[in-house]
């Protein structure tokens, strides 16, 4: 991630706008700290929508209503002193 001074972003923000939509996004600093983030409008909602909830994603497996069998272990359980 490019990082720009607050000063080199404000004189050059068209370019920094470029840089953010084909390059990825660009970080600006304030004297020399991490201030704020510039990214592209479709990253931004990329991350701004809800996580998937895991029933949905199952759901939505390519795997879903494959013939899945999972041996199990006939075993019976191990002792443990309490």
């Amino acid at each position: 991630m490019a990082t720009w001074q607050l000063q080199d972003a404000k004189a050059r923000l068209s370019e920094l706008v470029k840089r953010a939509r084909s390059d990825g996004p660009q970080e600006i600093s304030v004297r020399g700290e991490p201030a704020v983030v510039v990214l592209a409008h479709r990253e931004y909602l990329r991350l701004a929508q809800p996580p998937t909830r895991f029933v949905d994603f199952i759901r939505q497996s390519p795997l879903k209503g494959a013939a899945l069998r999972l041996p199990r272990d006939a075993s019976p359980a191990r002792d443990v002193d309490l």
